[in-house]
């Protein structure tokens, strides 16, 4: 349609359609049955406005699209299409590794690629648009939303969300991609002691510097909606910052695309104590921006008094309603309501032999090897060892993680069928040796069932017989694998802990293993990271596995034996100790630094536990071995005016036996600035295949724009000075040089 005509349609709606444009609700509403009345009395929300709505949560195929969109097109005066919205953070059908894991691949054009086959099983499936990418910088493993990042670094975080929001809209004028929503506007992993829904307060240079980055690259890269976040910022609920989100997100940044709530945020207005009633609450939001209401009854019930009574401008509702029509014509809704799903497209396009293939190299390239004594990694399965597979995950397909909510775990290939193309049937033994988690508590505070706690622990004999069974097995093998981790339920969205060890009764199974003094391999299934402190001495290798998605077990499988040499690197750090959180590597010195060659008292140290974590970014291992050379720079200074840039580089030379990949890291520290600067941050990254014996330069450009910070009014500067460089496999084992930042 063109422009000419969307006006019309515009001038034509009543003022309540055009509010109903504004209205997202969940699928029920639209179904014709008595299931939709308990719903809308108690949202308190009449017929009118589900018939009115512009768009539907939470619903994903082609056949109930199909439906759902004709019985809406016959309501209401004007055949407006519905937009049908949904989470597809990771992955469709084919489900990729969880956003930590994506973030560990240090690869954002592979991650590119797969969000384009994500989006391709969306809109096949019907969907129009994706609530992704989440890209809240973490740095508090105790949220568990951190399973939604892609870690703590802001420029790291930066590159993958601009390659996810490409990778969703690349094939959009195809009919082929999906609406990417970047979310949540703003800091809200910075969520007060890592708990749900928490407070953030965070001063200007940090917000600018730290937390903004990524939301602002996904902006750069044409995202065309944006979610608020379900908390207060600095006092304001993001919801109802006018500041956040006009000033900053469209105003300074250039967004022109929608913004949306989160789920009921606009009604929590009231319960943040920011809004006296949801029709105040309503005021608030659509004055601060915010376009779609999703299911609350603000603005359904709100916003008309609010205009019939002169305290809100209808042309705030036409604006937001334009923006919504606008999207839908450009998704070429008005031709073709049906956005060209079909079943029969549907079926050809899920979980094909290509998007398995990707899944298998994304989610082998997220694997972190932690820990590899002895180089007992890989496995040789040609030696006819005996190997025991044992824990809760060696034969489990539930290893999706908690977003993948449209992902079957039917479909999943599992540690055990990974192992099983590797080895004879008479080398793999496989043993259950205890459920996930035990702990009964857990699961009635969170108010499941009896019935489905039952599905999850097992009665107390049963889990002596596994038990038992598992060290009969391990007792006959020449190697156990321990495949250990949190209950899906652990991590994600509501699953904030205090305590990050793997759950009790996997621990006291690994304890007894080890007393068979056999060769132990640990594969840990999680959605955050975790305090392996007391455990890293029961196992002889530690494989960090993520949720790993679809292809998970051949992943797995892949780095086990040796197919593949992991590549992955933590984005997130692994805390000693839950205590010393929040922790991460791009922190602020202090003015009475703890320094190991110079201990005292009145320095800023624990006295029960290192300052150092267990594992820091930017750290993994690889098989083999690698010599990093000296750091040079083609220059010692670098002009803001006149030259303006200088190299770096850096030489790997490939120690061992097999071919490997190396990802040399680079970070820099202002030594003094007017605001003061983190201990390192990262800047650049190279990822460097080399050959056994091979020598290969890792090299990065640096331009004074590097070099700026963010200053109390969130305007980013830069100032003359001295530079640390420093270049290494991780952000704590680096080589250091030094240069000059002149006028």
């Amino acid at each position: 349609m063109d422009l000419t005509k969307l006006h019309n349609l515009l001038d034509s709606l009543t003022l309540q359609e055009k509010i109903g444009q504004l209205v997202q609700l969940s699928g029920e509403f639209f179904d014709a049955t008595d299931i939709s009345l308990g719903p809308q009395r108690q949202l308190g929300i009449t017929q009118e406005t589900v018939d009115l709505a512009g768009s539907v949560l939470n619903v994903a195929g082609a056949r109930d699209v199909r439906r759902l969109q004709a019985a809406h097109l016959k309501k209401g005066r004007h055949p407006i299409p519905l937009l049908f919205m949904a989470d597809v953070i990771y992955g469709y059908k084919t489900v990729y590794p969880i956003p930590l894991g994506i973030g560990a691949t240090w690869n954002p054009d592979l991650v590119e690629q797969a969000y384009v086959n994500a989006a391709d099983e969306a809109r096949a499936a019907g969907l129009h648009v994706s609530f992704a990418p989440m890209v809240d910088l973490v740095r508090d493993p105790r949220w568990g939303r951190v399973l939604e990042s892609t870690g703590e670094d802001p420029y790291l975080n930066s590159r993958f969300a601009a390659a996810m929001v490409r990778g969703l809209q690349k094939n959009l004028a195809a009919g082929d991609g999906v609406i990417s929503c970047v979310k949540h506007i703003a800091a809200y992993g910075a969520a007060e002691a890592g708990r749900e829904y928490n407070p953030a307060d965070v001063s200007t240079p940090s917000l600018f510097q730290d937390y903004l980055p990524a939301y602002k690259a996904a902006v750069d890269a044409g995202v065309k909606m944006a979610m608020t976040s379900l908390t207060t910022l600095n006092g304001v609920p993001a919801t109802a910052d006018k500041w956040l989100l006009q000033n900053i997100l469209r105003d300074r940044w250039g967004f022109t695309g929608l913004a949306i709530s989160d789920y009921a945020s606009i009604y929590e207005l009231i319960q943040h104590g920011f809004a006296q009633d949801p029709t105040d609450a309503a005021s608030k939001a659509i004055d601060a921006g915010v376009d779609i209401d999703m299911k609350s009854p603000c603005y359904a019930t709100g916003l008309q008094p609010l205009v019939t009574s002169s305290r809100l401008s209808e042309e705030k509702i036409n604006t937001s309603a334009w923006r919504v029509l606008k999207l839908k014509n450009e998704l070429g809704l008005f031709e073709d309501p049906y956005g060209g799903t079909t079943e029969e497209k549907e079926h050809t396009r899920l979980l094909t032999p290509e998007k398995r293939s990707l899944a298998r190299d994304l989610s082998r390239q997220a694997l972190v090897l932690l820990k590899n004594d002895a180089d007992i990694l890989p496995l040789d399965s040609s030696a006819n060892q005996r190997i025991a597979l044992i824990g809760p995950y060696a034969d489990e397909q539930k290893m999706l993680g908690l977003w993948a909510v449209h992902g079957d775990p039917q479909d999943t290939v599992t540690i055990k069928a990974g192992f099983a193309d590797y080895l004879a049937p008479q080398q793999l033994q496989t043993a259950k040796g205890t459920d996930v988690i035990r702990d009964r508590l857990m699961f009635t505070g969170m108010g499941l069932a009896e019935e489905q706690i039952n599905q999850t622990i097992s009665p107390a004999a049963d889990e002596q017989k596994n038990r038992s069974e598992a060290l009969e097995t391990a007792k006959n093998a020449d190697v156990i694998v321990f495949a250990a981790g949190e209950h899906t339920l652990q991590s994600g969205e509501a699953g904030s802990r205090t305590r990050l060890r793997l759950p009790d009764n996997q621990r006291q199974l690994l304890a007894e293993l080890r007393k068979l003094n056999k060769p132990i391999v640990l594969i840990v299934i999680s959605g955050r990271p975790l305090v392996l402190t007391d455990v890293q001495d029961q196992a002889d290798a530690i494989l960090q596995a993520w949720f790993p998605g679809t292809e998970g077990g051949h992943a797995i499988a892949d780095v086990i034996f040796g197919r593949y040499n992991p590549t992955g690197r933590l984005t997130m750090t692994f805390p000693y100790d839950e205590g010393q959180l929040p922790l991460y590597y791009n922190h602020l010195n202090t003015g009475r630094p703890a320094d190991k060659n110079h201990p005292t008292r009145f320095v800023s140290r624990y006295i029960d536990a290192p300052n150092k974590p267990l594992y820091p970014f930017g750290y993994g291992l690889s098989y083999g071995s690698v010599q990093y050379g000296e750091l040079k720079l083609d220059s010692d200074t670098l002009a803001a005016a006149g030259r303006d840039e200088l190299t770096a580089a850096i030489s790997v030379t490939n120690t061992g036996t097999v071919p490997r990949e190396e990802t040399v890291q680079f970070y820099i520290h202002d030594q003094v600035a007017s605001i003061v600067q983190p201990v390192k941050r990262l800047i650049g990254f190279q990822k460097v295949p080399v050959q056994p014996g091979e020598t290969k330069t890792a090299a990065l450009t640096i331009t004074p724009d590097m070099l700026s910070f963010a200053n109390r009014d969130g305007e980013f500067i830069t100032e003359p000075g001295m530079f640390d460089l420093f270049a290494g496999p991780n952000s704590q084992d680096v080589h250091q040089t030094s240069f000059s930042l002149t006028e």
